[in-house]
């Protein structure tokens, strides 16, 4: 069920569920009393949300739910995850507002950390989505669907989780097979790293190391991967990649990853086709 499996971390927390929620007039800029709930995270007009009412492009969808503080060390960050939201969400954690964001088929993240409180955390979110009367990207979305077009998707649509992270972190991975080169080219990003962190990376055959490389934050790593096990649909074998951020060779971060060996290209068949 982990939301990012080319990127985990063991310590996160599912906010899906039931949240509160209310349909309000667009240009309400706070909210005290709300509806009901809604099962998190279908969109509003969904019947399984729970509620199934449409949203019109004068109106704003607003969620609230609460969570318990995980446990989070002084040099520990806390991260909220968005998989969707359709289409501008402002999100406040404690009544303080941590970030916006425009775009209904992206995921975004939010550092809640300064936020935090000593209990009684309190998530809310405003969504506001005109649908077929702006201009955003929005599909066959329509306020009256009819034909070829569909109902129309407000809110939350994809899964809401909680991640903490060490305050200098792993932040993304990019991952390319070269199979012509028999190697996997590896770039990291990190979050507050220091000059002299380094990077080391692990590929794994079930379970046991067949490669392995270590480099500076950000720059081109590879490992050579030695008559690799090629990636097929009929043998879509996945080798295991663990990745971790050292400082003074102490590991930092620690996530993992898989990969695949395997290449696609296009080229003229024996006919000259």
């Amino acid at each position: 069920e982990y939301l990012r499996p080319q990127m985990v971390r063991k310590e996160w927390t599912n906010l899906n569920g039931l949240w509160d929620y209310a349909i309000r007039p667009a240009e309400e800029k706070a909210l005290e009393v709300f509806d009901g709930k809604i099962l998190v995270p279908f969109a509003i007009e969904s019947a399984l949300s729970g509620v199934g009412k449409e949203v019109g492009e004068t109106q704003a969808v607003w969620y609230r739910r609460t969570f318990d503080l995980p446990s989070l060390t002084e040099n520990r960050r806390l991260l909220l995850h968005f998989g969707a939201v359709d289409w501008h969400a402002t999100v406040w954690v404690n009544s303080t507002q941590v970030g916006e964001h425009r775009g209904g088929y992206d995921p975004f993240t939010l550092d809640i950390t300064g936020a935090l409180g000593d209990s009684g955390q309190e998530i809310v979110i405003r969504v506001w989505d005109p649908t077929d009367a702006g201009y955003q990207a929005r599909g066959k979305q329509l306020r009256e669907p009819n034909g070829i077009w569909y109902t129309a998707v407000t809110g939350i649509w994809q899964t809401v989780w909680l991640e903490a992270v060490p305050n200098s972190s792993i932040d993304g991975l990019k991952i390319e097979p070269d199979v012509d080169q028999e190697k996997l080219c590896l770039k990291v990003q990190g979050r507050n790293a220091k000059e002299g962190d380094t990077i080391e990376a692990i590929a794994l055959e079930d379970g046991k190391t067949v490669a392995s490389v270590t480099g500076v934050v950000g720059s081109e790593l590879e490992l050579t991967i030695d008559q690799p096990r090629l990636w097929s649909p009929d043998s879509p074998f996945l080798y295991d990649l663990h990745v971790s951020l050292l400082r003074d060779g102490q590991m930092v971060d620690r996530v993992e990853s898989y990969f695949g060996m395997r290449k696609i290209s296009v080229a003229k068949d024996d006919r000259g086709v």
